[in-house]
């Protein structure tokens, strides 16, 4: 029986596909995937404590508006007309005070972000990690082992920069 090009065409396909298939994977790196905790970070930064100060603040201000309003939300149908316009009046003042307030924080949350995610970016990039999560929600059933040698937590603090 004579071997030809013709029986041979089928058998050379199926190899060539096989061989495709195993050679990316034969080539690919392993890549290491590390762990920070975001919150530590973020309280750790020198410009949270403007923002804490701000959200103290806020919150003394905003709960004792809300406080009233509770106060005439509890009277239901028996609060007078005087105090439903008060109420609505004190609602628009919370929503003004708490846009306001907003306003104040929103940027030095924003620069606290970029500051934490600039360090947690160098520390993995120096250290060849491809991947890096966020510890509380990595261990919320997402990861189940991982490996202490894989927390970038505290190489992250000190790269982290006002």
């Amino acid at each position: 029986m004579k071997i030809t090009a013709k029986t041979l065409a089928p058998f050379a396909v199926v190899a060539a596909f096989g061989l495709g298939t195993l050679a990316p994977h034969a080539q690919t790196t392993p890549q290491k995937i590390g762990f920070v905790d975001v919150s530590k970070l973020l309280a750790a930064h020198p410009n949270d404590k403007d923002i804490k100060a701000i959200q103290t603040k806020a919150d003394a201000e905003l709960g004792a508006l809300d406080k009233q309003v509770k106060a005439i939300d509890a009277k239901g149908a028996s609060a007078t007309a005087a105090e439903k316009q008060q109420r609505e009046t004190l609602v628009k003042t919370i929503q003004s005070k708490a846009a306001d307030y907003d306003k104040q924080i929103d940027p030095k949350i924003t620069a606290v972000e970029k500051s934490v995610d600039a360090a947690v970016s160098s520390v993995a990039k120096a250290n060849g990690y491809s991947v890096v999560m966020d510890k509380s929600v990595a261990a919320n059933g997402l990861v189940i082992y991982a490996d202490p040698s894989t927390e970038l937590t505290d190489a992250a603090l000190k790269a982290v920069k006002p």
